[in-house]
């Protein structure tokens, strides 16, 4: 029994290593969404991780990553905040899901759920938690932020359009794109990881 948890945690270790590699391959998405907020396949060892072992093990993952990208952030540690949050959200909720519905179906309706919620409680933890710090970290004018949103849409007038039209629709995608490359490749090194 001891034997297998520590697996799983030099498991999750490992996959939150491979995280914060994923962390550094991230790349902007222009004229869809701010070059500020950019995309990254970091979630995927931890889906993995919570389909294979449970929900606590895909939180672990994010911690781990977002805990190696402190030592080289450029965000003071703010943007890793956010990403652990949302991605603790994500694959939490897709290894409850799944741990309840243990099926391919299960593993779908978590990944999507995951997804959703992780666009419904980045619109509060972006509102209330990252803009403000960034704000009160670099000085930055609530307006700069904004007008870096209005640049891409007019009419993108308050901070909470903006989270609703860019980053709401942006963290589905993101959870959708990080849970078909999971689907992906999850049956082949499942084998592993059992």
């Amino acid at each position: 029994m001891q034997n297998k948890l520590l697996k799983k945690i030099s498991i999750c270790g490992i996959f939150g290593a491979l995280g914060f590699v994923l962390m550094l391959l991230e790349f902007p998405l222009p004229f869809l969404i701010p070059s500020f907020v950019k995309l990254d396949f970091s979630e995927i060892p931890a889906l993995i991780a919570a389909f294979a072992y449970g929900p606590v093990y895909g939180v672990l993952v994010c911690a781990v990553k977002n805990l190696i990208h402190l030592f080289i952030t450029s965000s003071n540690g703010v943007g890793e905040l956010s990403n652990f949050l949302l991605g603790a959200i994500f694959s939490g909720t897709a290894g409850l899901i799944y741990k309840r519905l243990h099926t391919r179906k299960g593993a779908l309706i978590g990944a999507l759920a995951g997804a959703v919620v992780m666009a419904v409680i980045g619109i509060f933890t972006n509102l209330y938690i990252v803009y403000p710090a960034y704000v009160v970290i670099y000085g930055m004018p609530k307006e700069a932020i904004i007008g870096m949103y209005q640049e891409l849409l007019p009419f993108a007038d308050t901070l909470f359009k903006d989270i609703l039209i860019f980053n709401t629709p942006f963290n589905v995608v993101k959870g959708i794109l990080d849970a078909a490359v999971c689907f992906a490749v999850y049956k082949k090194i499942s084998p592993i990881l059992k």
